[in-house]
């Protein structure tokens, strides 16, 4: 009877816990594409132009999967705060927008580098993105 008492006490804390997460996921679905998206990017032109200048290289692949669950609990933690305490809801914006924003311009980079976007629009781009950091 203690066994049979353990196991359902054991999958109820796991199912509250997992329902928690998943309503967490699923009201907030479009952060978490958006973070998957951008260091997917990145990854993705940043590992073409890695294979360009010195071959594959195992190691940086994965960096980019460790990137993203850094990024994904970052923002998990960011949200489980915003929903604890009222008055927060900026919290996860001002962390993350920059991340996003430094992700782009490295896909940016990644991509000339690679060879899919000219250097000189990127050079026009950059340009354009410090006039607005001046402004």
């Amino acid at each position: 009877m203690k066994m049979k008492t353990t196991i359902l006490t054991t999958t109820a804390a796991l199912s509250f816990i997992c329902s928690y997460f998943l309503n967490l996921a699923m009201d907030n679905t479009n952060q978490y594409l958006a973070i998957v998206a951008v260091i997917f990017m990145d990854g993705f032109f940043g590992i073409i132009a890695g294979v360009k200048r010195e071959g594959f290289k195992t190691y940086k692949a994965i960096k980019v999967l460790k990137t993203l669950v850094a990024w994904i609990t970052t923002l998990t933690v960011l949200l489980m705060v915003e929903q604890g305490f009222k008055g927060t809801a900026w919290l996860s914006e001002t962390i993350l927008i920059p991340l996003i924003v430094f992700q782009l311009i490295s896909s940016l980079k990644n991509a000339a580098d690679a060879g899919f976007i000219k250097n000189e629009l990127l050079a026009q781009i950059l340009e354009k993105i410090d006039q607005h950091k001046t402004n």
